[in-house]
C-alpha cells in the first residue's frame, strides 16, 4: 500500500529510528512520543486495523510487543508500561494500518488514562452477555 505511512516505513522508503524488527513486524520510535521510549509496533503486511488483521499476523505483533516492552524494560527502567491499540477514528485510529503502542510510564508523569469508568449495574452487563453470546 503505497500511500500508507506505516508501509512506506517498513519498506524503507521512509526513514525510521527502528528498535526491533522479525520476519513479520517492524518496531520503532514514534516521532511524537507520549513519553521516552514510546515504540509503534506494526506488522509488515498491511492492515487497517483489529478486525482486517489476520489472527496469525496480530499473534506476530503480539510477540514484538512483548520483546520491546522487556527491552524498554530493560533499557529505560520505566515505572510501568501501557499497550494501547485503537481501531476507528471514534477510538482516535489515525493511521490506518494496525499499530500498536508501547508506551513507558513513569510516576507523576502527566498522561491520563483513557477513560474513567465507574462499576456498571449487573443487569447492564448481562444485557451485553447476552448480545455478545448471542452472536459467537
Amino acid at each position: 500500500m503505497t500511500t500508507c505511512v506505516f508501509c512506506q516505513i517498513v519498506s524503507g522508503r521512509l526513514p525510521s529510528h527502528r528498535v526491533l524488527e522479525d520476519d513479520h513486524t517492524v518496531a520503532f520510535l514514534d516521532i511524537a512520543p507520549a513519553s521516552e521510549g514510546h515504540t509503534l509496533v506494526v506488522p509488515r503486511e498491511h492492515a487497517r486495523d483489529i478486525w482486517e488483521i489476520s489472527e496469525a499476523t496480530h499473534g506476530h505483533v503480539a510477540r514484538m510487543v512483548h520483546r520491546v516492552a522487556a527491552l524498554l524494560n530493560t533499557a529505560l527502567a520505566p515505572d510501568g508500561v501501557n499497550i494501547v491499540h485503537s481501531t476507528g477514528e471514534a477510538a482516535s485510529q489515525e493511521v490506518f494500518h494496525f499499530h500498536a503502542h508501547v508506551v513507558p510510564r513513569r510516576h507523576g508523569d502527566s498522561l491520563h488514562p483513557m477513560w474513567n469508568s465507574r462499576p456498571a449495574p449487573g443487569q447492564d452487563l448481562e444485557q451485553v452477555l447476552a448480545r455478545v453470546t448471542a452472536v459467537r
